[in-house]
């Protein structure tokens, strides 16, 4: 009797593993609260599709890349991993540890339907290598409505000179005027804010994409550094090591009035339940030309010899690039689709609002992950979180940036 129950049961569980379809392991590091909300539309919309998704959520971007590589490195690849879009994975596409995903940029038409910076992060030789999951901007300005009227800032800032005055009026109330994770990557935003928003277009892409040593020492660029310096007077001491969701959760209780940081942040205000234009305020920039900097996250699909984990790769191509798939991913994550023709009816107003300056040719310009390598970006990090920490004269710290980003 117990043979024939343990036969059955094999069996069933055999079946069950059948109807399961392909099973894929996902490695990422979405996992703040809004952003665990966002993938879990991600794995059900998988599940849905007949497949089984494996969530291996790992805390913070480097550790999660460092362990796909391991595991890539070690012959036990995800999937799936996810990635920025950026030039992270250079190496494992020269090592040809990646599938080239060349007939679904075909059919989903990349080529005319991402930003161009998109475009040439994810095409590296002509092959398509990453599949754009999202579109973040990486410099939004955010705000707390009761902040800002307890401090009696009536209207937005739209230059540099009034976001310092509405800085002012928030410390004046006793308020924590911009909430900081003293973090070097979040310091790099700062800058890259201040580059856009005082130095434009042209001067951005002149630093960051070109890196023209005369524009990069430039008295532009030392009136940036200047501001960036002068942001720090504005953080409260309790600020270095700070996590970016834990200073936007600053904004959250009303402690703080402002934060500088991608719209990943409002995936923080949603799962607070807090509305856009009633609870909290927006600003894709300072002035209506601004730079719109733009990355976003990918996932990339390491090669496999099993057919299932092929199998698996397909579907999750399929399943994750559906429309509704996309739009409900990204309204909680707190981006925008990657394709400048989706549907955004259904966002907030925020993405609404990133959504349609996006469309603008003029005003996409890649984040500095875009244009920089890992050992670039990692240098500029440096040099600008040493001139946030210390007492290093403009000057000298002008001088690092340019050793950083010297070809």
């Amino acid at each position: 009797m117990f043979k024939q129950l343990f036969a059955c049961a094999m069996a069933f569980g055999a079946t069950s593993a059948q109807a399961a379809g392909p099973s894929a392991e996902v490695i990422h590091w979405w996992t703040s609260g809004g952003e665990s909300a966002a993938v879990k539309q991600l794995a059900s919309a998988y599940r849905a599709a007949g497949g089984t998704w494996i969530d291996t959520a790992i805390a913070g971007g480097e550790q999660a890349r460092a362990v796909t590589l391991n595991r890539m490195v070690g012959g036990k690849a995800p999937a799936a991993a996810q990635f920025n879009i950026s030039k992270q994975f250079l190496d494992i596409v020269d090592q040809d540890m990646l599938v080239q995903l060349d007939d679904v940029a075909r059919q989903e038409r990349w080529e005319s339907t991402l930003p161009e910076p998109i475009v040439n992060t994810i095409r590296i030789d002509g092959h398509y290598y990453a599949m754009p999951m999202n579109i973040h901007m990486q410099t939004w300005i955010w705000y707390s409505s009761a902040a800002f009227k307890k401090a009696g800032i009536a209207k937005e800032p739209a230059t540099v000179d009034e976001l310092f005055a509405a800085l002012d009026k928030l410390k004046a109330a006793g308020l924590v005027p911009l909430a900081h994770g003293g973090q070097a990557w979040q310091e790099h935003i700062l800058f890259a804010s201040l580059l856009a928003n005082m130095g434009g277009r042209q001067l951005y892409l002149q630093v960051m994409r070109d890196r023209e040593q005369r524009a990069i020492n430039s008295e532009p660029v030392r009136k940036v550094l200047l501001a960036f310096k002068r942001l720090q007077s504005y953080v409260d001491p309790a600020s270095p090591g700070r996590n970016w969701n834990d200073a936007t959760a600053m904004l959250v209780s009303g402690k703080a009035g402002m934060q500088i940081m991608g719209d990943w942040a409002k995936g923080e205000f949603s799962n607070a339940k807090m509305a856009p234009g009633v609870d909290y305020g927006c600003i894709a920039g300072l002035g209506a030309n601004s730079p719109y900097l733009i990355q976003g996250d990918a996932f990339v699909f390491p090669r496999s010899e099993q057919a299932e984990v092929r199998q698996a790769q397909k579907l999750m191509t399929k399943v994750l690039l559906a429309p509704a798939t996309q739009v409900s991913f990204n309204k909680l994550k707190g981006s925008v689709p990657p394709r400048v023709d989706a549907d955004t009816s259904q966002l907030d107003a925020c993405a609404r609002a990133g959504a349609a300056i996006m469309r603008d040719r003029n005003r996409q310009v890649g984040a500095p992950e875009i244009y920089l390598t890992p050992d670039q970006n990692g240098a500029v990090q440096d040099a600008l979180t040493a001139y946030w920490n210390t007492s290093m004269t403009v000057d000298k710290a002008q001088k690092a940036l340019a050793a950083a980003l010297r070809n």
